[in-house]
């Protein structure tokens, strides 16, 4: 399969899931063992945050949506989130993302290209797909929140 059409298909797959779990409404899941490890640990995350960082700014479909952001703070926070979630040691202490997310009136299109964006981040990290996916499904219960549903 071409890369690029794997990317497109990782972004439509992740739209149907996301589109069948948007009345999923708890954001606590167990997180899924070994996939802090597949990710890097900490400082494997902390790079894909960063190669996402890059992308969104590059991005024109949502860096609008970034603009003016404390970017140290988005590193750390997303950082955690992200380890939190692969069954690391980190704790998330940022806001709700209810909160954080209430007056941006997120589209689907955008919320896809930043999930498409964070596959891409992954790849070049030489995170495996299966790792990728499983983080995808550890951020689906959120996707109520971030787009205010």
């Amino acid at each position: 399969m071409k890369p690029l059409f794997s990317r497109y298909l990782a972004a439509a797959l992740l739209t149907a899931v996301l589109m069948l779990a948007g009345g999923c409404q708890s954001f606590h899941h167990k997180p899924d063992a070994g996939l802090y490890q597949q990710l890097g640990e900490r400082e494997g995350i902390g790079s894909i945050v960063e190669d996402l960082l890059y992308l969104i700014v590059e991005d024109e479909r949502i860096n609008h949506q970034f603009r003016g952001i404390n970017v140290a703070q988005f590193h750390r926070n997303l950082t955690d989130q992200l380890c939190e979630l692969s069954g690391g040691p980190c704790q998330y202490n940022g806001r709700d993302m209810r909160e954080l997310h209430a007056d941006m009136a997120i589209t689907d299109t955008q919320f896809n290209a930043l999930a498409e964006n964070l596959v891409l981040a992954m790849e070049k990290n030489n995170v495996p797909t299966g790792a990728q996916n499983r983080l995808l499904k550890q951020l689906i219960p959120q996707y109520p929140a971030v787009r205010n549903l």
